[in-house]
């Protein structure tokens, strides 16, 4: 009966052993230091094209408008894409586009909004062949809705005469546009 008694002692000696090693192991000091926390990019680049173009059309499948940029960069972390010397045509199902160059821009994560940077140019010419163009150096543009505003100095060439000012909201489907202040003017008289 001892006999029995020692094996059953040892037996569950070995076993309260292993379960104390598992449980050191487990539950080890390292596991309790703090570790680095892992830093993420906010600016890290997930993907980019070089010399990209995307054309979209209407749903009566008439051509909305016709984009080009040197590099198009995607942003993973805010969901914005950064355009280099975009170059847009903006066709709105016409025949006479707006045409919008700029030296970057950004497109938000919907594509909704596109804020134009540096070197800012929207040219066009109309029906009866008057050109006309609007230069700043920021604007933001809201192509869904044929929409561009800016609060900087704007500059607009055409109508047979020059008109500058501070800030101005474009309605390019209608082709009216208000210059918000210290707007001047000098026109040729016919």
């Amino acid at each position: 009966m001892l006999s029995k008694k020692i094996r059953n002692i040892l037996f569950f000696g070995v076993i309260a052993a292993l379960l104390a090693a598992v449980g050191y192991w487990n539950i080890s000091p390292e596991r309790f230091l703090d570790k680095p926390v892992a830093h993420v990019d906010e600016s890290q680049i997930d993907y980019y094209a070089i010399n990209a173009h995307s054309v979209q059309y209407l749903p009566d499948g008439k051509l909305q408008y016709d984009l080009t940029s040197d590099k198009v960069e995607h942003i993973k972390a805010t969901d914005i894409t950064l355009l280099t010397k975009p170059d847009l045509n903006m066709y709105r199902g016409t025949a006479f586009p707006w045409h919008v160059q700029s030296e970057r821009g950004e497109v938000n994560s919907g594509g909704t909004e596109v804020e134009l940077i540096d070197s800012v140019r929207i040219a066009r010419t109309d029906e009866q062949n008057r050109p006309m163009l609007i230069t700043s150096s920021r604007m933001t543009v809201f192509p869904q809705q044929q929409y561009a505003q800016t609060e900087q100095a704007v500059r607009i060439d055409g109508a047979g005469g020059v008109s500058t000012g501070n800030g101005m909201k474009a309605y390019l489907k209608d082709s009216r546009i208000h210059l918000l202040s210290n707007v001047r003017g000098q026109y040729e008289a016919r």
